[in-house]
């Protein structure tokens, strides 16, 4: 059996590890991605807070799975797609709880959302399913999308659990472009509508009751 000289095996090898560094360096380098967040606008300042009346803890939040990562989902018709090279800072299920808590606590109305973990009853539990979270392109994939938000909630009475109301609410905010910083802009919009309409919504019926 021959054996290959050891200044050609050598030879071999260096010029193998050459190849392979040439690859390595030619290798494209992805682009950080662009962070957004929703639910932290400036006009969100503390109201003078009410007496309150009742207490509310809030159940996890169910959260549409497509929406729920970092990831800006968004629908075209019969096609969906994730917005490339942009991100929300964290997951949108946990900006989503941060903006519920933020609501409750810059409306001034009676209702008092208790901190998760803290060791009281409540007179109520408030169970939100965020069913849609997404820029809608109704317009083609060159316009600028409408950002539509569907959140599920049902408020539960703890001395009487089978007399709980709920109700679906529903808002849109057209993007003023079809750029990402203003698609933010627009969920950010949606999201102002939903969780006043919702922090309304639990004040009236748990005052009412």
């Amino acid at each position: 059996m021959s054996r290959v000289p050891s200044w050609r095996a050598a030879l071999a090898a260096g010029l193998l590890a050459v190849s392979l560094t040439g690859c390595i360096s030619l290798l494209p380098k992805e682009k950080p991605s662009r962070l957004y967040r929703f639910g932290f606008t400036a006009a969100d300042t503390p109201a003078t807070p009410a007496a309150t009346r009742f207490t509310v803890r809030a159940a996890p939040i169910g959260f549409d799975r497509a929406a729920a990562s970092d990831r800006i989902f968004t629908v075209d018709k019969d096609q969906v797609a994730y917005i490339a090279g942009a991100r929300w800072v964290t997951p949108a299920a946990d900006l989503f709880q941060s903006a519920v808590v933020r609501a409750f606590a810059t409306t001034g109305d009676q209702a008092r959302l208790v901190a998760a973990g803290e060791p009281i009853a409540t007179d109520y539990v408030l169970k939100l399913d965020v069913r849609s979270f997404e820029a809608r392109y109704e317009h083609g994939a060159a316009a600028a999308p409408t950002v539509r938000i569907e959140l599920y909630a049902a408020l539960i009475g703890r001395k009487d659990p089978g007399a709980g109301t709920s109700r679906l609410f529903v808002a849109s905010a057209p993007a003023s472009s079809n750029s990402v910083h203003a698609i933010a802009l627009a969920f950010d919009s949606a999201l102002g509508t939903v969780l006043t309409d919702l922090t309304k919504w639990v004040s009236a019926k748990g005052a009412a009751a």
